[in-house]
């Protein structure tokens, strides 16, 4: 594929969502570009605006969160599998509001403990603990939002 060609899809990829850097490094390398002809495209999508990782890690763990549900922890996990730098990681996990988290884990865990079928009170904590954290959840709020309420 030539160069030109190659800005023009990497626009169109670009502009339907936001994309990291990576991402779109990748899909260069996948069109068959060589690494100067990839970051010379990657330079002209940041010139151009269509690229901005900032822009990328709050659409991220705002999507993530609101959407899918999903944990610091586990945003961050899928921030560091993007290669997005820790300085933009800890600006987009600071962007979730506290309040909305708490209330969104708690939700949660409501939902998980009218589905759940263990009876004994010690057991069903567990579970809904397991369930929390394997959805990218601090341990200490956890344990904070069962203790605080009847699930």
């Amino acid at each position: 594929m030539e160069i030109l060609a190659a800005k023009l899809k990497a626009q169109a990829y670009c502009a339907y969502q936001e994309r990291s850097q990576q991402e779109v490094r990748d899909k260069l390398y996948s069109w068959g570009l060589h690494r100067t002809d990839v970051e010379e495209v990657i330079a002209e999508l940041i010139g151009a605006n269509f690229l901005n990782e900032e822009r990328f890690a709050l659409a991220y763990a705002s999507g993530r969160f609101r959407m899918k549900g999903w944990g610091r922890y586990r945003i961050k996990q899928g921030l560091i599998q993007k290669s997005v730098s820790q300085p933009l990681i800890k600006m987009a996990l600071s962007s979730l509001d506290e309040r909305e988290y708490r209330d969104k884990l708690l939700g949660i865990l409501q939902a998980k403990g009218r589905l759940e079928k263990e009876k004994q009170p010690q057991k069903r904590k567990n579970k809904l603990y397991q369930y929390a954290l394997s959805r990218g959840y601090e341990s200490e709020l956890i344990v904070e939002l069962l203790s605080d309420n009847e699930l």
